[in-house]
């Protein structure tokens, strides 16, 4: 029988315990027999039995070597699973086949880069389903005005349509961390045009310029990260937005339409 691995601390390792838990990400993941599943952290594959006796293949990543080779010999008899040690941030997205059903169990100490990672290859990835802190899944679903409000909820909106499935206690880990987890499904495309990568590189500006500064005005932030304030004027009167207003009271929608309106003015 292989060894257990212990948790590692340094890599933020909480390991799902809860066989109903398991349960229920299949059920919110609606996975059919012909998905190709991108699994992050498999860990010691609570999750990973499952999806390969589901579905056609599972691509699993996974940080730590000492668990990629617990795993390779305890999920011998998985032929459809395809294990990989590295860093999911550094994985080579272009290799997932359209439409892959991303399962991901994220460390807490690196879930919002690995968000943002996942957001940038939308094209590829048919829906997700992620399990991360409490806090950063209500930041991704939070409503404009709300104290959650911010860069992730925006970025997040503008590329899917997030829904929190069910909270997920500490008691369910081991060992037990000391917040509780959220499972948040992603799906389709919200707002966004995948064919034009140079409004999406506009639109991830301002946004990102928008909430730099966050009690600062829009005009102000914006302008202190670069933009030229003619510009901005021209397109805030455009798009009737007030630049006294602050990036936390601007819908996903006002975004869009302040990213097209700064846009036209480079045309």
């Amino acid at each position: 029988m292989p060894v257990l691995p212990r948790p590692r601390k340094r890599l933020g390792q909480h390991f799902l315990i809860d066989p109903n838990i398991v349960r229920k990400i299949l059920k919110v993941a609606a996975l059919n027999p012909e998905d190709v599943v991108f699994e992050i952290g498999p860990g010691r594959g609570a999750l990973t039995h499952a999806l390969c006796e589901r579905v056609a293949r599972v691509i699993a990543v996974e940080i730590d070597r000492l668990l990629v080779e617990y795993l390779a010999q305890t999920c011998a008899q998985h032929n459809v699973l395809e294990l990989h040690h590295g860093d999911a941030l550094a994985f080579p997205y272009d290799t997932l086949p359209t439409g892959t059903v991303v399962i991901a169990n994220l460390p807490y100490y690196v879930s919002t880069p690995l968000v943002f990672r996942l957001l940038e290859e939308r094209d590829r990835i048919g829906r997700m389903v992620l399990m991360l802190q409490r806090e950063v899944a209500e930041r991704m679903i939070a409503a404009p005005g709300s104290r959650d409000y911010g860069l992730l909820s925006v970025v997040t909106q503008y590329r899917t349509k997030p829904r929190k499935a069910f909270v997920v206690p500490a008691s369910c880990f081991r060992p037990v961390p000391k917040v509780d987890s959220a499972v948040v499904c992603l799906s389709g495309g919200a707002a966004w045009n995948p064919d034009d990568a140079r409004f999406d590189e506009v639109f991830m500006k301002v946004v990102r310029g928008a909430f730099a500064h966050r009690r600062k005005t829009l005009i102000n932030s914006c302008r202190e990260e670069g933009w030229e304030e003619s510009v901005l004027r021209r397109a805030l009167k455009e798009t009737n937005i007030d630049p006294r207003r602050r990036a936390e009271t601007l819908t996903v929608q006002e975004f869009i339409a302040l990213a097209h309106a700064v846009r036209q003015t480079y045309l």
